[in-house]
């Protein structure tokens, strides 16, 4: 039977393995989780596992989480103090919450997901998040710069298109409009204090800003409304404008990168999905575990892919939420298929080199 997982490792993360016999939940310590919207339903199995079994306590030393978009509301879910239970609660907002007049405005889809966050969240989401005993959690967004500060629409329509168009020559320019802020629980031990590739502000997770923070990582521009966040300057923006996939430098850390995600590469920045020659090279992946559905394991899926944003005009509600709910149980498959692999020994030999 063809592998329903794509695993794939740099070369300090294979050596690790090797020299460990596998894998070891203590031996991770950053784990990033991407942009994608409804693609995270097609990885639900995965986060099941990972989230409900490898990392379920006792662990001592901190675990780095860090997303943007939905993959911010994921990393949200691991960090509560049942976080199966969360992730539960997340799928079934979005997939049974979501619900929308014909054309709605960008008001109407940002309360939608405003209310499929607070009940993600839950009662004690915010304080359970905050007060972790090891994980740290890290929030990208994209905070509004030039143009891309204005409220109105068109005037962010243009400033999109130059950064777009700028984007082509070189993401650099993105510090025009957009500039990266992570708001986090880690104080001075982020992984992340040392990223210099984009403008980079650090800014605390408070019980104050936790909420604005996470619904602004997911805020897209022109289909919600940006959102001012508690203590921090402008307007935000959904954290995939500037990393989409996570092309981050992750540092020399002892340890590992465990990155479920929903394809085997990585696309540096929203603007860049077009784009087919910018894919993230290996240079920033060498102590990473890559995991992802097999090209098998989505052909068997409904349509023969996972769920996106397109799924919403393409499919009756009703349709939508059959397909979402279908693929949703068919993850649990990935995650099953990964925890063979490590009981049995079997991981190491599954793994294709990142080179």
């Amino acid at each position: 039977m063809a592998s329903l997982l794509t695993l794939r490792a740099g070369p300090a993360a294979l050596a690790h393995l090797r020299a460990h016999g596998g894998l070891r939940a203590e031996h991770i310590d950053v784990v990033p989780g991407a942009s994608g919207g409804a693609k995270w339903i097609g990885i639900a199995g995965l986060d099941r596992y990972l989230f409900g079994t490898l990392f379920a306590p006792p662990r001592t030393a901190p675990l780095h989480l860090i997303g943007s978009s939905i993959g911010s509301w994921r990393m949200a879910c691991l960090a509560q103090r049942d976080p199966v239970a969360a992730l539960a609660r997340g799928h079934e907002a979005y997939i049974y919450r979501q619900r929308y007049t014909p054309k709605p405005d960008a008001r109407e889809v940002s309360e939608v997901l405003t209310r499929a966050l607070d009940y993600l969240l839950g009662e004690h989401g915010v304080e359970e998040i905050l007060s972790h005993p090891t994980f740290r959690v890290h929030v990208i967004t994209a905070e509004s710069r030039g143009l891309a500060a204005s409220p109105r629409r068109p005037v962010l329509a243009t400033a999109m298109a130059l950064a777009a168009a700028a984007n082509m020559v070189s993401r650099r320019s993105l510090a025009l409009q957009m500039r990266r802020t992570i708001f986090h629980t880690a104080g001075n031990v982020s992984p992340f204090l040392h990223l210099r590739d984009l403008p980079t502000v650090h800014r605390p997770l408070t019980a104050d800003n936790l909420r604005a923070a996470l619904l602004a990582s997911g805020s897209i521009p022109m289909l919600m409304e940006g959102v001012r966040i508690p203590g921090a300057p402008g307007l935000h923006w959904d954290g995939g404008v500037t990393d989409y996939h996570l092309d981050l430098d992750y540092g020399p850390g002892p340890g590992l990168v465990l990155y479920a995600h929903f394809y085997d590469h990585v696309v540096p920045g929203w603007f860049d999905k077009s784009l087919p020659w910018r894919r993230a090279g290996a240079a920033n992946f060498a102590r990473t575990l890559l995991i992802a559905p097999s090209p098998a394991f989505v052909a068997s899926l409904p349509g023969g892919r996972i769920p996106d944003r397109r799924d919403f005009f393409e499919h009756t509600e009703a349709e939508r939420i059959t397909r979402w709910q279908t693929i949703l149980e068919a993850s649990t498959a990935l995650g099953e298929e990964l925890h063979e692999l490590i009981e049995t020994g079997r991981l190491i030999d599954a793994i294709v080199p990142w080179t």
